[in-house]
């Protein structure tokens, strides 16, 4: 991308969109185009196709989308696949329409079967049944890989869908019924913290793993991608390493300093056991995170407390 390429940056007030749109001012781009939902409301099909023809940016990273928990998804299936493929459907076709240069989509892990073989790899896409409880949301996400699949083959874009482990760090949503499970857990052993609670209880039995990346991590390797790949095939982005939720949440208490105890509510449903990523793709062509667990967990959990009264 040249610094002066017009970058549309769709969510850029979210976790991954405010991620991008500063490093992209660290690295000297000058002309990023972002709209908030009062000025651009991507579900309006005909405000996103006159914002394209207005705009014409040149390239365009999808971080607008509607995500969320184990419970966000069981209590709020319909908003999640209606939203998701509406607004998807708006950028990724006024994008071809205007000519964009490159447009990077994001998926998300819960596209690759329930009982995929771990790690799993970009081919494993579209070969088994989904997990339940995203199903909805993976539907949406799987459309939008396969959107970009077919406008690749039959107009010759370059759209390029890429599958995040999940993200984490500073801005993210951390609602207790909404977010994914390592902000719900910042939130959560800090509450307890601050209300001197003798205990804390969590969601399912704690045995699944996950894998996460730090999200200016995503962020790096998301640009990066937009620089370097020009095969326009699915790529897998995580930091090649899961964690189960247990440990997850023995780390986290750490760091809140909680001094309570855990339990379990084995009553509520785990998902997925395993969902590690297979990075080797996305290594091949030279990136690598940089920024491991700990280190991550430690930094958003400081944004979170200095900012804790806005959230």
């Amino acid at each position: 991308m040249e610094k002066q390429a017009k970058i549309y940056i769709a969510g850029h007030e979210g976790m991954l969109g405010s991620a991008i749109r500063r490093i992209f001012g660290e690295g000297g781009y000058s002309d990023i185009i972002v709209k908030n939902s009062g000025e651009l409301d991507l579900s309006d099909s005909a405000a996103v196709a006159e914002f394209f023809k207005k705009e014409k940016p040149d390239y365009v990273f999808m971080a607008a989308s509607k995500s969320g928990s184990i419970q966000a998804n069981i209590k709020y299936p319909a908003e999640f696949i209606y939203e998701n493929l509406v607004i998807q459907n708006n950028i990724i076709h006024n994008a071809y329409l205007s000519g964009v240069k490159k447009l990077l989509f994001f998926g998300a892990s819960c596209v690759y079967p329930k009982d995929s073989p771990q790690p799993i790899k970009e081919e494993y896409f579209l070969t088994g049944e989904l997990e339940p409880t995203s199903r909805p949301y993976a539907v949406a996400k799987i459309a939008g890989i396969e959107m970009c699949r077919a406008y690749n083959k039959q107009y010759g874009t370059k759209f390029i869908p890429v599958v995040p482990a999940t993200p984490y760090g500073p801005n993210d949503h951390f609602d207790l019924e909404k977010s994914h499970v390592l902000s719900a857990l910042i939130r959560k052993f800090h509450e307890a913290k601050m209300n001197g609670d003798k205990e804390i209880t969590l969601w399912g039995s704690g045995l699944p793993a996950r894998e996460f990346i730090y999200i200016d991590d995503l962020a790096e390797a998301c640009i990066f991608i937009m620089n370097t790949a020009d095969d326009r095939d699915l790529i897998n982005i995580g930091a090649g390493t899961d964690i189960a939720i247990k440990e997850l949440a023995e780390k986290i208490k750490a760091i809140a300093g909680f001094q309570g105890e855990i339990k379990w509510d084995v009553s509520k449903p785990d998902g997925a056991m395993k969902k590690l990523l297979d990075t080797n793709r996305l290594r091949s062509l030279g990136w690598s995170h940089k920024i491991d667990l700990d280190e991550g967990i430690k930094r958003t959990y400081q944004w979170f407390v200095g900012n804790f009264n806005r959230l």
